[in-house]
């Protein structure tokens, strides 16, 4: 791009030490950087955040500099610095956001009465499609973030956690359990993604009814 600079390039996607970082999750309760924050402060750090979200899904991550970030968010280079090291703990913060809303529509399950009725599968079914409104095309897109090993190998332990712990919800439920429930929890979580995908991204003509 004609306006990367060579700290862009350097920077990004860099730990202290040269290597990269894994993608670490934080348990729920945990402080966060915001958390830790003035109001005036978390407001700009979410505004980065959301700025950045929006340049990785128009640009992609390698696309995306941290001059377009600040740009977006209307500060200075040193003000981005102030929150984060380089973008590639923006793309880690977005990810770990937005697992933990996941596993927080899948913890719904815990709540649901037994035996469930059609009305609470489809509110539930409702919730995911909310949280993939929101999030659904940063998931999708992800794929295209940073280009190493250790993010491909937390993402997919982060999506085998979720279908596991989606699995272990329904199976209690089944009249013959499966001893698989990762797979179970899989099939019903790529059928809603998938359906998602086709009715509100794609737009085709099925109504969500």
């Amino acid at each position: 791009m004609g306006d990367s600079t060579s700290t862009d390039i350097v920077d990004e996607g860099a730990a202290p030490d040269g290597g990269h970082r894994d993608l670490q999750v934080e348990p729920a309760g945990t402080e966060t950087a915001a958390g830790r924050l003035g109001w005036r402060a978390a407001r700009t750090r979410n505004a980065i955040l959301d700025a950045s979200k929006k340049l990785f899904l128009e640009r992609g991550y390698a696309g995306t500099r941290i001059n377009n970030i600040t740009d977006a968010c209307g500060i200075s280079r040193a003000g981005f610095y102030t929150y984060f090291r380089d973008k590639r703990e923006i793309f880690d913060s977005l990810g770990q956001a937005t697992f933990r809303e996941l596993l927080q529509v899948v913890a719904e399950w815990e709540t649901i009465a037994r035996p469930c009725t059609r009305a609470d599968v489809v509110a539930w079914v409702w919730q995911y499609f909310a949280f993939m409104d929101q999030h659904g095309a940063f998931i999708l897109s992800a794929q295209s973030g940073p280009a190493d090993e250790s993010v491909g190998a937390a993402s997919n332990k982060m999506q085998m956690r979720v279908a596991w712990l989606l699995g272990v919800h329904l199976r209690g439920r089944q009249r013959t359990p499966t001893d698989a429930p990762e797979a179970l929890g899989l099939a019903v979580q790529s059928m809603m993604d998938r359906t998602w995908y086709h009715c509100h991204a794609q737009h085709l003509p099925v109504d969500d009814a």
